[in-house]
């Protein structure tokens, strides 16, 4: 993941030496070219105010060392994941998919709590609706549970061991809570970003870049740490914390070892062409993007046969879809007393599309 991340740095490299060979591109990207004529000037200025009003014009906080601060969002990251990581193994991939929804339940407080914002009635209701369609969709797993297939990496009796001897519905209610807490450190990630970004001026791109070095490096430092108080231990031997284990199925599994290659490769892809178009596209193709990409995962997983059809998850999937629509402002709420302009509703998600989500 973080590896993904880090080579963001190759494509701001390729950019530097393009901009060197080419010779005639600004360094500056926001240069536009001047109109001389003198009602050209009173046209341009409001224009203009209007793309610069967002840009920090004070002194960056992320110059020199300060950079380092990038490891916060980082280590939210590092815990984020883990958690889902672990969630994942407990349920389907469109149950999982459809349960990090919660996130904008988590973003909307945490942004009024720390950057104070306001959220209007609506908004509040949203939030409402969004942990309802989270909990119809893990009450959905609970009831019908998925059985894992056979050919399944590691034996049922190994799975029932590791999970504690849990039930399946069980296990579907741990996993999906793990998942919705996770929700907490990815929320954490993205309100430290915009407090980050909100103050500096460094490009998108770098901060992804930088987020991917601190990543690597808190992860590796925790790896061996854990692998000598815990891993090299007879006890933990062959766990999860034995690096030289680890290292060996990696390599001798080539399913693992590819994988682990195409997660590199897509997590810097989607980095890389997400903060390209990002500019380009609104809010509404953005959330009908991600709409669509959970649908897709759902209809794979069937297709797979990972999963059965369940008319409940629906149910939570589309109160999900509806509620995050409305409380970013999408559609109009259903009662006239609720309605508010739309140039007074805060955005809270950040512009930039978050990484390897």
């Amino acid at each position: 993941m973080f590896i993904g991340e880090m080579g963001c740095w190759l494509v701001v490299g390729l950019m530097a030496l393009w901009r060197r060979f080419k010779g005639s591109a600004p360094e500056n990207r926001g240069y536009q070219a001047v109109d001389t004529e003198e009602n050209g000037d009173a046209e341009a200025a409001p224009q203009a105010d209007d793309r610069t009003k967002l840009l920090h014009t004070g002194p960056s906080i992320l110059r020199g060392y300060r950079v380092a601060l990038l490891a916060l969002p980082a280590i939210c990251d590092i815990c984020g994941t883990t958690l889902m990581n672990a969630g994942l193994l407990m349920v389907a991939a469109s149950i999982y998919q459809m349960t990090r929804g919660a996130l904008v339940l988590f973003v909307g407080l945490f942004s009024v709590v720390f950057l104070k914002r306001h959220l209007h009635l609506f908004q509040w209701l949203s939030l409402v609706g969004v942990v309802l369609g989270v909990a119809v969709v893990g009450l959905a797993g609970a009831i019908w549970p998925d059985e894992k297939p056979e050919n399944s990496i590691g034996q049922p009796e190994e799975d029932s061991a590791t999970d504690g001897g849990l039930s399946d519905a069980a296990r579907a209610i741990v996993g999906v809570l793990l998942i919705a807490g996770a929700q907490i450190f990815t929320a954490t990630q993205f309100v430290l970003e915009e407090y980050l970004l909100e103050r500096s001026t460094i490009d998108p791109i770098r901060v992804v870049g930088w987020e991917g070095i601190f990543g690597f490096s808190v992860t590796l430092l925790a790896m061996l740490v854990l692998h000598a108080t815990i891993g090299s231990t007879e006890a933990g031997k062959y766990g999860y914390f034995d690096i030289v284990e680890g290292w060996r199925q990696m390599t001798e599994n080539k399913q693992v070892l590819i994988s682990s290659f195409l997660i590199m490769i897509s997590i810097g892809g989607f980095n890389f062409f997400g903060l390209s178009v990002t500019r380009s596209v609104s809010a509404t193709s953005r959330s009908t993007i991600d709409t669509c990409r959970t649908l897709f995962i759902w209809i794979v997983s069937l297709g797979l046969g990972w999963e059965t059809f369940k008319w409940l998850q629906i149910v939570g999937f589309a109160l999900l879809v509806y509620f995050t629509f409305l409380f970013n402002g999408i559609v109009q709420p259903p009662l006239e007393f609720l309605r508010v302009p739309d140039e007074e509703i805060e955005e809270l998600l950040p512009e930039e599309p978050i990484e390897h989500r």
